[in-house]
């Protein structure tokens, strides 16, 4: 197959640059809104700094900023949190995830089991598929890349003859480790999405470098599950 030019993809949210941001929804969740000087000083920075990380946040649909008119001269902003932003730091799942699963890993008639999983992963592609888009394969998983990166998973698409969904961290690794069965849900989420055939040709968990999802492939590959 020969490769065309790999785009470079967008780096994840630094932890640190993170952390900074959380300063900013912490202080605005102790008032309904605030203004850059009220922020800049109970975050100790500079106001430039302070709307540095503000562009950020309201680019992540996490703060929302309004007109406050003044009685004299030009009117100001004040900046609040949005409802998504109200929601930050409360849907660590992890535990209530595991619990979960390790139910799934539970039932023993392979049939049920399977139709279980199938509607997992159609639950998943279903949180998804607004933001999807894209005339072929290739362009729809260029689209589910973004919304990958936007969840810190390390991602890129290769195309080849067939393109390929290339990730080299998992969405959910602690769940992959305890039953591949993920890895399928995972799988049939990506081919709702899609809109075609997708082939799991390559695995974490198999010892390679990343996992990779072929799209346009006829036939589908899923990692065998632990007992």
């Amino acid at each position: 197959m020969t490769s065309a030019p790999i785009q470079p993809e967008p780096r994840p949210t630094p932890p640190e640059q993170r952390s900074t941001d959380s300063a900013v929804i912490e202080l605005l969740r102790l008032q309904d809104s605030l203004e850059i000087g009220d922020l800049a000083t109970g975050l100790g920075v500079t106001a430039t700094a302070v709307r540095q990380r503000l562009d950020r946040l309201m680019q992540a649909g996490i703060v929302d900023r309004i007109t406050v008119a003044k009685p004299r001269g030009r009117p100001s902003h004040a900046y609040s949190l949005t409802a998504a932003g109200r929601r930050v730091g409360g849907d660590n799942f992890k535990d209530l995830a595991l619990a979960l699963w390790d139910e799934v890993r539970r039932i023993r008639d392979p049939e049920v089991r399977s139709g279980f999983i199938g509607r997992i992963g159609s639950a998943m592609a279903a949180r998804y598929r607004d933001r999807v888009s894209g005339e072929g394969p290739g362009e729809r998983l260029e689209s589910i890349a973004v919304l990958f990166r936007e969840r810190d998973v390390s991602c890129s698409v290769e195309h080849h003859s067939l393109p390929v969904l290339v990730t080299r961290s998992c969405p959910y690794p602690d769940l992959a480790e305890a039953d591949r069965g993920i890895c399928a849900a995972e799988l049939l989420m990506l081919q709702e999405l899609v809109g075609s055939p997708v082939q799991l040709a390559d695995c974490r968990l198999d010892g390679t470098s990343a996992c990779r999802f072929v799209a346009g492939a006829e036939s589908s590959h899923t990692c065998t599950s632990k007992s």
